[in-house]
């Protein structure tokens, strides 16, 4: 790619600041409804968490591991496919379907979770026959959660009177964790923690994590079916850039604002750090909202009272990423593309040990079972991953290669042989996600997705300064690439004035 020194004109219909997934996709939308777009990006390449990198001649993804919305279901096609479609950059992108799309592993026992209800169900009650019931009716649950989420995010245009008869079984459940209503289902505390062993994706185990979010990110897997990205998840980034480019829009990498312009309490643009001042009445950001609204904004413009109440809010968790290759045949040893290896069954127990500064738990991820083209023939890129709190020690500089070659040792116990056959190995630390993404403290979901911070307790994707949107995993519905893509979906909504996602959709299908 190109890089440019500064932006190609000083006044834009709407500045993008990051080019995470929710930034990527307002910024692709809003250039293909005509208007004049700027992205400023300080990485290399565009993505945020989806940016891939080499190493030992394998491509592995920083992040993301897994997506749901790429093919078509009952309802129609899944989200990240109407994007593409409707942003005409479809033949971009190839997606794989995983199934199962992730295996839960405790002691002296697996499951394999299948996508589908039907098959997600049966694997739960081929472990727990004696929870049929419960099963059936807990996943039902999930379904019609995740069902009047999309239905009360538009409420207000359906014409319900308010968001408990828009809603029913989301409001009732508005403030439970996962343990709370999974536990009114299951009577087996074994067949609850296997129900809730995708906890890490959120970043909180059951006790603590919100059923809503837990409910929607599940039914997108097992509804929508679980997709990996041909050739990585870059390839998402770099189509939608390429919708963006073609719709005459503008990407500017390795810059970075300095500041958002503020006059008469309403943005008026930003300043990159060359001095370049640019023009524009909106600004979407996309960056971790302490630094947007402390360092970008500045807490002179903002109100005492919401600059309290962020002070208040809590930070999830950061993670501990090893990425490394191995010539070792994985797929005979028992490996699937995403597996979660617990070393108990109580998962308070896994995450207060983390508190302590143990680990008994490991994500294990191997990319190449889904795209074999990720390594060099005859070897697998393989990826652990830990959920970790920012301070789990002292100095992440002196202890990074210790951590490394521990979370190796836990995956050569669950496939012995491993190590014998490595390649190169590296590590990423909490500090590592912290200087390349800028989030505080490494947080790998913005805010923890806890009851009391999601739906209206999250930041809104509009802000207290006229002209400032907000999107990504830092506001509403929350993190991971479903979540942080729909935040981008309603920032474009807003900035269009379409009265609804639907309307959204049709006004870029006629662009």
């Amino acid at each position: 790619m190109r890089f440019h020194i500064e932006a190609r004109e000083d006044a834009y219909d709407a500045i993008v600041i990051g080019s995470g997934v929710g930034g990527l996709v307002s910024a692709a939308m809003l250039a293909r409804l005509g208007r004049k777009v700027l992205v400023v990006e300080r990485h290399d390449r565009p993505g945020g968490y989806l940016h891939s990198f080499r190493r030992d001649g394998c491509l592995f993804d920083s992040a993301v591991h897994l997506v749901g919305g790429c093919g078509e279901t009952e309802r129609g096609p899944g989200i990240v496919q109407r994007l593409l479609r409707s942003l005409d950059i479809a033949d971009q992108c190839t997606f794989e379907r995983v199934d199962p799309f992730y295996s839960a592993v405790f002691p002296g026992f697996r499951l394999d979770a299948q996508s589908g209800i039907e098959g997600f169900t049966e694997a739960h009650v081929e472990k727990f026959p004696a929870e049929k019931a419960g099963f059936e009716a807990l996943i039902e649950t999930c379904s019609r959660i995740r069902a009047e989420t999309e239905l009360a995010s538009q409420f207000e245009a359906g014409g319900f009177r308010s968001i408990s008869e828009a809603a029913p079984t989301l409001f009732r459940h508005r403030r439970a964790t996962l343990e709370e209503v999974s536990r009114s289902f299951l009577e087996d505390p074994r067949a609850r923690a296997a129900f809730g062993a995708l906890w890490p994706y959120l970043g909180l185990p059951p006790s603590r994590v919100s059923f809503l979010y837990f409910a929607t990110m599940l039914m997108s897997y097992v509804e929508d079916g679980a997709y990996y990205c041909k050739g990585s998840f870059q390839n998402l980034a770099h189509a939608l850039v390429t919708g963006l480019k073609r719709d005459g829009g503008e990407l500017l990498l390795r810059s970075e604002v300095r500041r958002i312009r503020v006059e008469n309490g309403a943005v008026a643009g930003v300043v990159l750090e060359n001095g370049q001042r640019i023009d524009a009445p909106l600004v979407i950001s996309g960056a971790d909202a302490l630094q947007t609204f402390e360092e970008l904004i500045g807490y002179q413009h903002l109100d005492a009272r919401f600059v309290r109440s962020l002070g208040k809010m809590r930070l999830s968790l950061s993670a501990f990423v090893v990425y490394g290759s191995t010539g070792m045949d994985l797929p005979a040893a028992g490996a699937t593309h995403e597996m979660f290896l617990y070393d108990t069954w109580d998962h308070d127990d896994d995450y207060a040990a983390l508190h302590r500064g143990e680990i008994s738990r490991i994500g294990f991820t191997v990319p190449t079972l889904a795209d074999a083209s990720l390594a060099p023939a005859g070897r697998h890129a393989f990826q652990i991953t830990v959920p970790i709190p920012f301070d789990f020690v002292s100095s992440w500089k002196n202890e990074k290669q210790r951590l490394t070659d521990h979370l190796i040792g836990r995956a050569d116990h669950a496939f012995p042989g491993l190590q014998d056959q490595l390649g190169a190995v590296l590590g990423g630390t909490p500090r590592t996600l912290e200087r390349y993404t800028r989030n505080t403290h490494g947080a790998m979901y913005g805010w923890e997705l806890a009851p009391d911070q999601i739906g209206p307790r999250r930041l809104g994707g509009t802000s207290p300064v006229a002209g400032l949107l907000l999107a990504g995993h830092w506001t509403q519905p929350g993190a991971g690439v479903y979540g942080a893509l729909t935040s981008g979906v309603d920032a474009a909504r807003r900035i269009a004035g379409a009265e609804s996602d639907e309307a959204l959709w049709r006004q870029l299908d006629a662009a």
